[in-house]
């Protein structure tokens, strides 16, 4: 070997070896690209909650990766009706079992039960009309019906709904009180949850791997959650979309939780939004936010790890 040659040889080994550390830890080209799409996600949040007078909290996940993006995450938040979601689960999960409440068990229309936000019960003959829970659930998902909702709040127990937080590991997502009940929130006693366990509920409820429910009854959950409904989330969304979620209001807040069943990558968005000046716009975060999300992952749903979209219709190819 030539000695002039040998300095320059080892500075070239050198270099090569530093290039090859350094891009050992380096992210890849592909999960590159997938960042800059959360982080343009992130900012577009940033500037909702910017315009926004009240304070938001939002939970992201993706549930073909796992991957989820918070904010305020761990805040607990008034649920308002967003807490039906939690109701909900339990029926299904009792009537699944055996052991409670089931979908087909009937109620006779009540006069006693009744209270306002009730756009379907109010609107019944008490001592007549007969529902079935089934119907109960129903009409609490689709119109948000309070009188309904109290009637399964009696029927499966506020305990064992909070029971059921307990063992999925979301002691932040308690039911405390009945709908309407001015008394029990005055006294401090509200229903409340955070962004991170309302999506984490949501999530276990999806894997269907019989930690809750197995995967026929959480079918038949998520399509009573599907039942259309009044609601941010989906607005601005594709109608053929299905989307199962559950919006809350109260004064100074307005909440919206669900999946939205996209084929390859389905996701849950959460968004609580409370202090509230002023309600219309925090449910013009919600809708702002909802797009946002769709348009992160519509992208991933429709593209190759590179990014390439090749639609049905496509005759472009090259």
């Amino acid at each position: 070997m030539d000695a002039s040659r040998a300095p320059h040889r080892r500075r070239a080994l050198l270099l090569l070896c530093a290039l090859w550390i350094s891009g050992a830890g380096a992210v890849s080209p592909s999960n590159a690209k997938e960042d800059a799409l959360w982080q343009q996600f992130a900012a577009k949040v940033t500037v909702v909650e910017q315009a926004t007078d009240g304070v938001l909290g939002v939970a992201v996940v993706d549930l073909t990766t796992g991957r989820r993006w918070t904010l305020r995450g761990d805040e607990r938040f008034p649920q308002a009706s967003t807490i039906k979601i939690a109701v909900l689960a339990e029926l299904l999960r009792q009537d699944q079992s055996g052991d409670g409440a089931h979908l087909m068990d009937r109620y006779v229309v009540n006069a006693d039960d009744l209270v306002s936000g009730s756009d379907i019960l109010l609107g019944l003959t008490p001592g007549v009309t007969t529902l079935t829970n089934r119907d109960l659930a129903t009409c609490m998902v689709a119109v948000s019906d309070n009188s309904a909702t109290n009637v399964l709040i009696d029927r499966v127990g506020m305990a064992r709904v909070n029971a059921l937080m307990d063992r999925l590991g979301l002691p932040q997502t308690r039911l405390k009180r009945k709908m309407l009940d001015l008394d029990a929130a005055k006294a401090g006693r509200e229903n409340v949850s955070t962004p991170a366990e309302m999506a984490s509920l949501l999530a276990t409820l999806w894997r269907a791997d019989g930690t809750v429910l197995d995967r026929e009854t959480t079918a038949r959950y998520f399509d009573l959650l599907a039942t259309h409904k009044d609601s941010q989330i989906p607005s601005g969304l594709p109608a053929d979309l299905k989307i199962a979620n559950k919006p809350g209001a109260l004064e100074g807040v307005r909440n919206d939780a669900g999946i939205v069943f996209l084929p390859r990558h389905p996701y849950v968005i959460v968004v609580m939004g409370t202090y509230l000046r002023r309600e219309a716009d925090g449910e013009e975060a919600i809708r702002r936010i909802s797009r946002a999300a769709f348009d992160l992952f519509d992208r991933l749903d429709r593209a190759s790890d590179l990014g390439r979209v090749i639609s049905p219709s496509d005759g472009s190819v090259r």
